[in-house]
């Protein structure tokens, strides 16, 4: 199959969406199928106001289009609500091709957090962009049900993956581990507001704290935080010793539709604090996480739990079914009334 893939989210960002359209693209390449990826660096581009690590495309729907239009894919799918995304789409419509569309942010919380403006300000985008399109590829039930809450029913199942040749249990923790007072408190993910990461950093869990990351409210944090530990961004075998190591890992994110760094997590046999929603609620099990609003409680309640049910949890998550998901949510040009009525 020839599949266009337009993506405001790759590479240098470094993220869980980036870190999902690669491991998916990745396997489809090595079935056989065509690849078109369409993304921000291979355009000139602008910094994203507030958040310059995200790279705004500036390409005209025209040039994005006719890309499109010579690689004649047999579907397309557009990841991302940003200006490749918003191109791609107002070229499918024109031509009256079907796609389809990922949820992959939580975009109206996300930018209430970056703009102080309310979260129900920015839901009449979201229904507008994702109306048309002929699927909408979800990873979870809660965000489903969000999103059929806001009028959008075209819904289709796309959950996530772990590469379980890399995270695994009995892996050298880093060296820093061996000195800290323990329980060791993990994070991983983007050092950014919208994480919540302050919840974790300022829980009053005796033990000592760790971040694992980049982003934009890195120096703020270290500032404020002295008494964390900032490894700063960590991957392959790195990162997984940093996951193998912990005595639990705490998401406090409340704005993630997944929350791909817990099945990483659990995939190293660490079990998982989390507030009890979306994302936490749809992907932990009593036995392999811990969620509460009080995040003391759920890192007490978590460092009870068992390895080796977060182990078998984790790994119950594969890219390899991932990557099914995403072929069997595709949408061909051929398929009966694959072409939503545009608003």
């Amino acid at each position: 199959m020839k599949i266009a893939l337009v993506t405001d989210a790759w590479s240098p960002q470094v993220n869980g969406v980036v870190r999902t359209l690669q491991a998916i693209t990745g396997l489809l390449a090595q079935w056989g199928h065509q690849l078109l990826v369409i993304s921000p660096d291979q355009y000139l581009s602008m910094p994203c106001p507030s958040y310059p690590e995200i790279r705004l495309a500036l390409a005209s729907g025209r040039t994005v289009g006719s890309r499109i239009e010579a690689f004649a894919p047999d579907a397309v799918h557009i990841s991302t609500e940003g200006p490749l995304g918003l191109a791609a789409r107002r070229y499918c419509i024109a031509r009256r091709r079907p796609f389809t569309t990922a949820y992959h942010t939580q975009f109206p919380e996300y930018v209430s957090q970056r703009t102080g403006l309310p979260a129900s300000m920015f839901w009449s985008y979201i229904r507008w962009f994702h109306r048309p399109s002929s699927g909408v590829m979800v990873a979870t039930e809660s965000v489903r049900a969000q999103l059929r809450a806001h009028g959008l029913t075209q819904l289709r199942e796309w959950s996530r993956g772990v590469d379980l040749s890399n995270f695994g249990p009995g892996i050298e923790p880093p060296d820093l581990y061996w000195d800290l007072p323990r329980p060791i408190q993990l994070y991983v993910g983007r050092v950014a507001v919208e994480k919540n990461i302050e919840a974790f950093l300022r829980s009053s869990h005796p033990g000592s704290k760790v971040v694992v990351g980049d982003g934009p409210a890195l120096a703020r944090m270290r500032e404020e935080f002295p008494q964390a530990y900032f490894l700063g961004r960590q991957a392959g075998i790195e990162l997984a010793a940093c996951y193998a190591g912990a005595d639990v890992f705490v998401f406090p994110s409340r704005t993630d539709t997944f929350g791909l760094v817990m099945i990483e997590a659990l995939a190293c046999g660490t079990p998982v604090a989390a507030y009890p929603v979306a994302g936490p609620v749809d992907i932990l099990t009593p036995e392999c996480g811990a969620m509460n609003q009080d995040l003391d409680r759920a890192i007490a309640r978590a460092l009870t739990l068992d390895s080796e049910a977060c182990l078998a949890h984790g790994r119950t998550f594969t890219w390899e079914a991932s990557a099914r998901q995403f072929l069997d949510a595709l949408v061909h040009p051929s398929k009966p009334g694959a072409l939503a009525e545009a608003a």
